[in-house]
């Protein structure tokens, strides 16, 4: 007993650690495998990574080109996100390639796409697929010639200060960025078809797409704010992506650049970089902005079970908590604009939702006069957010024989012609009987 008693108090004291890593309350990814270029950008973007591991996540660093590298193993994946700073990859190592990463995308779990100037069409061929082109022409840069960034080398204004961020403090945080963002790379335009994909950061109404080495002979096919220098994409299973077209704008040398835009008489000592990236990869690992949704409840007014079929015109009251991840644990999800629908081939009612600002979310409503197969939905989306998707089905019956009314208001005009004639008929029969 005195030698199990220290392997006893082993297991107790790791038990905690255990329950928090197989915790499945938290939606936040923890295992991301980062592939690389060179081993070098390991070192070169430190302080994103180190950002990474301070908020919890396991970082697997492999070569692109590694021919060991596997997403999954026996069906199951062995990692949650995937970052690809590997822009001049030509073909990957091991399993990976263009379907296993959309495979990996359409699981559920997340992406990051850096690309620079020399992207590859690999790399591009993915960002394709994720509803986002970059421009094709080769050594095409974002040049601006106007909202640049001062620097004390004329260059040939490819260093841009941009300030167009997406309005959307989930995305991006509460927290207002201060500083320009700087970003030297290739731009982007969205997929007109896709609905899904939103631009982060936009490029000013003077950049345009071009190669700066060489003379403009045809207008550039990216102009002005049609260019979109970092992405997003929210799937439909609730994956996110992030598209960038700069790896050098993630680098330690921009999060700690200086940046002064031109014609702007203010010089901030720190560029908005490391505020901008780091907000917007806690958005893409769901440590902000994801929803989830319980105890989705029904039941007649003034009773607590839940029935398994409603009658027409019953008066019901419907119910749902919904609760948002703050990064840490789960807390009251506060909105105005969340709706239940009494569906069937057509919502038949439609009520917003009243909250006790606690997470629960209520209403009370009449059944229809018609009956059938019914369903109690709730279709939320909303920007930024991991959209919610409940239904519910429930029969809905018409009155019973003897639940009807003994007599019916609407039907005393029948009852009176049916006794009238009852008794004209008996007072015809009587004086034609005794009349002379």
């Amino acid at each position: 007993m005195g030698k199990l008693l220290p392997v006893f108090v082993a297991l107790i004291s790791i038990l905690p650690f255990l329950c928090n890593s197989f915790s499945p309350e938290s939606p936040t990814d923890r295992r991301v495998l980062v592939l690389l270029d060179d081993f070098a950008i390991k070192s070169s973007h430190s302080l994103f990574f180190k950002s990474l591991k301070s908020r919890g996540f396991n970082l697997d660093f492999k070569l692109a080109d590694d021919p060991k590298i596997a997403l999954q193993r026996y069906g199951q994946y062995l990692y949650d996100a995937l970052i690809l700073f590997c822009p001049t990859i030509e073909r990957f190592g091991g399993s990976v390639d263009v379907a296993a990463i959309l495979e990996f995308v359409d699981s559920g779990r997340d992406l990051i796409i850096a690309a620079d100037a020399n992207a590859s069409d690999l790399i591009k061929e993915v960002a394709t697929e994720c509803g986002v082109d970059f421009d094709e022409e080769p050594g095409a840069v974002v040049i601006d010639h106007i909202s640049y960034a001062v620097s004390d080398i004329e260059g040939d204004h490819t260093l841009i200060a941009s300030a167009d961020f997406i309005k959307s403090d989930v995305i991006l945080g509460s927290k207002k960025i201060e500083a320009p963002v700087l970003f030297q790379g290739i731009g982007h335009s969205l997929n007109p078809a896709n609905s899904l994909v939103l631009k982060v950061l936009s490029a000013s109404p003077s950049a345009y797409s071009s190669n700066p080495s060489s003379k403009l002979s045809n207008p550039p096919s990216l102009t002005g704010s049609a260019i979109s220098l970092v992405s997003v994409v929210q799937a439909r299973n609730n994956a996110r992506i992030l598209v960038t077209g700069s790896l050098t704008m993630i680098s330690d040398r921009f999060f700690r650049a200086g940046v002064q835009k031109a014609g702007s008489p203010t010089k901030h000592k720190k560029s908005g970089n490391e505020q901008f990236l780091t907000e917007l990869s806690k958005w893409v690992f769901h440590e902000r902005g994801h929803l989830k949704a319980l105890n989705v409840t029904h039941h007649k007014v003034g009773e607590a079970g839940e029935p398994s079929m409603y009658r027409i015109n019953d008066e019901l009251e419907y119910s749902v908590e919904i609760y948002e991840w703050s990064g840490t644990n789960w807390e009251a999800y506060v909105a105005d604009d969340v709706q239940v629908q009494f569906y069937m081939m057509s919502p038949y009612v439609l009520k917003t939702l009243s909250t006790d600002k606690k997470g629960l979310y209520s209403t009370a409503f009449k059944v229809p006069d018609v009956y059938g197969v019914f369903q109690f939905k709730v279709e939320y989306q909303r920007l930024g957010y991991t959209s919610l998707s409940l239904a519910k089905q429930i029969p809905v019956r018409p009155y019973r024989h003897n639940e009807y009314e003994r007599f019916i208001p609407a039907a005393f005009p029948y009852y009176g012609g049916a006794f009238s004639m009852m008794i004209g008929f008996f007072i015809f029969t009587f004086v034609h009987l005794y009349s002379k």
